[in-house]
């Protein structure tokens, strides 16, 4: 009996931490306020589309005689106008080989990982993990999961990970490296952000110990949202679940110490 209480005060230890950190992070999401300025553009080529190509065309290129070729030149201008075009096309059937996504090369970067099993688990993980620059527990790799609709925390099935991956057209390290500044936009939105919190949860229940139920879960975002992060604007008469004074107190007393 002993132990048991000694884990469930681990474990709501354990997610007091956790309250904590999401308290921050949000906080911290809302003061960072990341936006795209998709304006630049618009403006670096405003100059552009003031006129129309015909315009511009003749305005820049002077009507110019047409000279009747000799035999030769016309061959040789045919062949050379070839040439061009080829060089064109296969640079071009070159580089979107190498940029499209492959199915074939995505599967064998899991296996990178998998070994052969058909799950990245613990091990595969972290050098997952390593591979792509990130901590286990940075917050873009809550993301991913999400992405992939992993169903638990530190695996990823090959099912999970072929449709994850496709959909973020990702088969290689470097291009889910391009991708992560992508993924933690989703944090910047409220409604990806509630979604990914509430998928959170399902990771939450994997414990064996229960000490967070769903309600509780969804009124920590609620209090992550309105409640100042010195906790000031906090009353503890409200309407807040026993855990949320709990966690104020702890809080609290955690800063003082």
């Amino acid at each position: 009996m002993h132990s048991d209480a000694a884990a469930v005060n681990f474990q709501l230890n354990s997610h007091l931490s956790t309250l904590a950190n999401i308290h921050k992070i949000y906080h911290t999401l809302n003061k960072l306020n990341l936006t795209e300025d998709i304006g630049q553009d618009d403006h670096q080529t405003g100059s552009l589309r003031s006129c129309s190509s015909s315009d511009c065309f003749n305005k820049v290129m002077p009507p110019r005689k047409k000279r009747r070729p000799a035999s030769g030149d016309d061959l040789s201008a045919k062949k050379s106008r070839h040439d061009s075009v080829y060089r064109k096309y296969d640079s071009t059937r070159i580089k979107t080989e190498e940029e499209a996504f492959s199915s074939k090369r995505c599967l064998e970067w899991f296996y990178e990982y998998a070994g052969t099993d058909d799950v990245v688990g613990p091990e595969g993980m972290e050098k997952f993990c390593e591979d792509i620059g990130v901590e286990p527990e940075n917050v873009v790799m809550l993301v991913l999961a999400w992405k992939l609709d992993a169903q638990n925390m530190g695996y990823f099935t090959l099912q999970e990970w072929l449709k994850g991956m496709t959909s973020l057209q990702c088969d290689t390290t470097e291009k889910l490296r391009n991708t992560l500044d992508y993924l933690r936009s989703f944090l910047n939105d409220s409604t990806n952000f509630k979604l990914i919190y509430r998928y959170a949860f399902d990771f939450a229940r994997q414990s064996k110990y229960k000490v967070i139920n769903k309600d509780q879960w969804c009124n920590v975002l609620e209090f992550s949202r309105t409640i100042n992060l010195d906790l000031s604007n906090y009353d503890e008469d409200g309407a807040w679940p026993v855990l949320l004074d709990e966690f104020v107190e702890w809080y609290k007393d955690k800063q003082m110490s």
